[in-house]
This record gives C-alpha cells, structure tokens and sequence, in this order.
C-alpha cells in the first residue's frame, strides 16, 4: 500500500518541534506491513490511504487547503474529536522516530509516550477526564516507547495520581535517561516520598501547573522548593492559566508567588485569539525571558 500521512498542527505551525506521536506509531505499523509511507502535503501524487491528524482544534490548527488525492482518508486526534483511538495493534507499537529526520522535530535521540493515562481532577477546560477516563491508570511499561535514547518526553496528564507510579518512577531511573514530564506533575500529589522518587531522576525539565486561582496551591509549592534537589528556575516550570476565570491581579498573584518560591511561571491563555489583549500582554511580558529579565513587574512594563 501507499500511505501518506499529514501532521496538520506542524503544517499550521512549520517551526513546531514536537512531533506526532500516533502518526510515528501508525508508520511503524505499515512498514512493518511492508507498505510505503511519506508525507504527504500536495494533491498530485496518489496514495491507497492517507492519516490526517491533529492535536489542536480549528481554532488554533487548520486543515490543508486541498484534499488529499486518495482512496481512503483517516482524521483523527483530538482536534477532531475525542471518540477517535488507535487500534490496539498500533497504540501499543514502538515508534518510528525516523520518521521526523530531515524536519524540524526533536526527535533526536530522544523517546516519547505515555506511562499513563486519566486523570481525577476533571478540570472544566480540560479533555483529559472526558477522553481517557477519571483515574489515572498504566498503560505502558518505559520498554514500549524507549531504547536507550539519552531523553524522555514523558505526556502523562497526572502520572503521580497513578497506583504504580512507584514501579514507572523506577523504570525512569533505572534508564539512566534525562526526564522531561512535559504536561506538568501535580503539585497537591507531591508528597514528601513522591518528591523523594522525583528527586531519584536525572531531570531534563520538570513542569507544575497552578491553574486555579481560586485554589491556593502556595503551600504546596512551598514544600517542593524545601525538598527539591533541583534548585535551577529555569528547569522548574509551572504552567499558569489565564482568560479563565481568573483577574489580572489573581494572576499576578500567581506569578509573583511561583517566582519567590524560585520556579519560573510559564503563563498560558484560554481562548487566545478572543483574549484581552492585557492579558496577550502579560503573556509576553512573563514568557520572553529577555523581556522578563530587565523588566521584573509587569506594572512596570511598556511594549
């Protein structure tokens, strides 16, 4: 067969480094098919199937401007919607992390995946709990995604709300691999034995999150900056959500706090292209660290 595939947030985004995971493991499977599999971005050349996939929805991600020319087209990812899954087959096959070579991707002797998946929080402008379930749950042993890359792109959404966190912790450190647990732990679920399995890893980058203005999470990121070997800001990153209930002071307060605590606030806005543009502005203020760095209170900042 002749397969081509599209990444539609990188052909939206062609300076995105991220790659696709599904169609990394949707590659491996039809090679290992003995099928032929490219990219395909123009009309002309004609192929049996084509996987069209996408993590953002039309609002931050759009389709191509053609149709593929092919007997058979496949949409799936998130940002078509959340009832789509890989066949078992697939979703379990080691990936083919050669597919992004020549590109614009950091797949470099680097591995991604899921350990886990679920989540018990349920946040409202969050897919998680709707798409893969309210519990945390293994799905994966370190072996299915890594073979001795020298990094780990870790996509678990609460990997500590896990039962087995404690067996996959000790996967990672047993790989001897830098760790990069890119959607952020929970800092409510850092207790002092989770920060102690943390502290275990060679931690390429380590992610938080404080969305909730309304939850006052200070205490527990009071205890993470006491038991926390890593000591480095810059390799210390909490997502902050803004245009989300949330006032310009509430989310000053946020990022005030994070930075006292000695972590580096990342700010993230809902619904960015009908943000406020204060909010837009804040946003560049906190995230360009040039600009951040010269000018440390946003009261203070002029474009």
């Amino acid at each position: 067969m002749r397969v081509g595939l599209i990444d539609v947030d990188r052909y939206t985004y062609p300076r995105m480094t991220f790659p696709n995971l599904a169609l990394m493991k949707i590659s491996a499977w039809h090679k290992g098919q003995g099928d032929t599999v490219r990219w395909c971005y123009e009309p002309f050349t004609p192929f049996d199937v084509v996987y069209q996939t996408k993590v953002f929805d039309e609002t931050y991600s759009r389709d191509l401007p053609f149709e593929s020319n092919a007997d058979r087209i496949i949409k799936g990812g998130t940002g078509y919607g959340l009832d789509n899954t890989l066949p078992e087959e697939i979703e379990h096959i080691y990936p083919d992390y050669h597919l992004y070579d020549g590109t614009p991707a950091e797949c470099k002797d680097t591995a991604y995946g899921f350990l886990t998946r679920g989540c018990p929080r349920h946040c409202d402008f969050c897919i998680v709990g709707d798409k893969e379930g309210l519990k945390s749950h293994k799905v994966a042993d370190l072996s299915e995604f890594w073979d001795v890359q020298r990094n780990i792109k870790l996509l678990d959404p609460n990997i500590l709300a896990c039962h087995d966190y404690r067996d996959l912790f000790c996967q990672l450190m047993n790989s001897g691999a830098w760790i990069d647990f890119t959607q952020g732990l929970d800092a409510r679920l850092c207790t002092a034995e989770a920060i102690a399995w943390i502290n275990s890893l060679k931690i390429k980058r380590l992610h938080f999150a404080w969305d909730d203005p309304k939850k006052d999470l200070k205490p527990h990121f009071e205890r993470l900056n006491k038991l926390l070997i890593e000591k480095d800001h810059r390799k210390r990153i909490v997502y902050v959500l803004t245009n989300h209930g949330s006032t310009l002071n509430e989310d000053l307060y946020r990022i005030y706090t994070l930075e006292a605590l000695g972590f580096d606030a990342d700010v993230r806005v809902f619904d960015k292209p009908n943000a406020p543009k204060e909010i837009r502005r804040l946003q560049r203020w906190c995230n360009n660290r040039i600009i951040h760095a010269k000018c440390k209170r946003f009261e203070e900042y002029k474009e």
